[in-house]
C-alpha cells in the first residue's frame, strides 16, 4: 500500500525510498540524501554515524521534523512492519519480534555503530534493541518512550481512547493537526489507521503497559542516553521520565514545556537538543 501523496505519511524533501525483503516481509526504509557522508574519500561532517529513526504506533503525522536532522546526518527511517508503506506480519506479537525484525534490517543495511532514536512505540523498540546488542549503538535517544510499566501516574492506555479524543491526548497544542489529517471521509486515511492498530495491538492488548522485564535489563545500556519529554504529555506522563532516568547509567531527561507526546511535531527545540546531544 503505498500512499505518498498522501501528507500524513510523506517523507522530508530529499529523502529517497528503498525496500528490503526481511524475512519475508517487504520493508521499506526512507533514507537522507546522503550527499556530504563522504567526502574525497573521507568520512564528512555530515555523515559519521548513521542516524535510525524509530516511529511510533501512528504514522499519519509523518517525518517532517527530521528536516533539521537530516541537514546534518544520514538519517534512516524504517516502516515497522504492519505500519506505513511496510507490508504486514501477523505473526509479530512480541517486542521481540520487531527487535530481531531490526537486528536483520540493520546487518542487511551494513549499519554498524548506530545512533539510535526512537519515539513512543518505537522508544520501546529502541530500547529493547539496546539492552540486546549494546554494542551496535553509539548513542541513544528516547522520545516519551512506552515499553516501562510505572503505576504512578499510569500511562492512558491509547488502545481505549476514543478516536475524537485523541488528538487532545496526543498534542498539548492540537492546531498541529491541521494539515495531518483528511478535510472529508479519506478511505486510505482510515484504513492505515485500523492497519497500525491491529499491528500495535498485536503486541500491547495483554501488556498496554509494557515489558516488566525490561527494567531490571535497563542497566545493559552503557551509552549516552537521552530522553526527551513533552511537559503536557497525556499518554505518557512527564513522570514516567523519572523511572527511566532511576534505571539508566549514563542519561538526563530534557523536558520540553507547552507540548505533548507528539513533542517532535510540537517542539522544533526538541529536535535541536537532539541533534546537539548527538553531535
Amino acid at each position: 500500500m503505498t500512499m505518498l501523496n498522501k501528507p500524513y505519511v510523506a517523507a522530508p524533501d530529499g529523502f529517497r525510498r528503498s525496500e528490503y525483503e526481511i524475512s519475508g516481509v517487504r520493508t521499506v526504509v526512507y533514507e537522507s540524501g546522503g550527499s556530504a557522508v563522504r567526502e574525497g574519500g573521507q568520512e564528512g561532517a555530515q555523515g559519521g554515524r548513521p542516524l535510525v529513526f524509530l516511529h511510533g504506533a501512528g504514522t499519519f503525522t509523518g517525518f517532517d521534523f527530521l528536516a533539521g536532522l537530516a541537514a546534518e546526518r544520514r538519517v534512516i527511517v524504517p516502516y515497522h512492519p504492519g505500519f506505513g508503506e511496510s507490508g504486514d506480519d501477523p505473526d509479530i506479537d512480541d517486542i521481540n519480534d520487531y527487535v530481531l525484525h531490526y537486528l536483520e534490517l540493520f546487518d542487511t543495511m551494513g549499519l554498524a555503530d548506530i545512533d539510535l532514536v526512537g519515539f513512543s512505540f518505537g522508544g520501546w523498540i529502541a530500547a529493547e534493541l539496546g539492552v540486546s546488542r549494546p554494542s551496535l549503538f553509539s548513542r541513544v535517544v528516547l522520545v516519551a518512550p512506552s515499553g516501562l510499566p510505572v503505576d504512578e501516574p499510569p500511562a492512558a492506555d491509547v488502545m481505549t481512547i476514543p478516536a475524537t479524543d485523541l488528538p487532545g491526548y496526543l498534542a498539548h497544542d492540537t492546531s498541529i493537526f491541521e494539515n495531518k489529517l483528511p478535510k472529508a471521509h479519506d478511505v486510505d486515511f482510515l484504513t492505515l489507521g485500523y492497519r497500525e492498530r491491529v499491528a500495535a495491538a498485536r503486541v500491547v492488548w495483554d501488556r498496554p503497559m509494557g515489558n516488566r522485564k525490561l527494567g531490571r535489563r535497563l542497566g545493559r545500556l552503557s551509552q549516552p542516553v537521552l530522553l526527551v519529554w513533552g511537559k503536557e504529555d497525556r499518554i505518557r506522563p512527564v513522570e514516567h521520565g523519572d523511572a527511566w532516568l532511576d534505571r539508566l547509567s549514563d542519561a538526563r531527561l530534557e523536558v520540553v514545556p507547552n507540548a505533548g507526546h507528539l513533542v517532535l511535531d510540537e517542539a522544533p527545540g526538541a529536535i535541536r537538543s537532539i541533534a546537539a546531544f548527538l553531535r
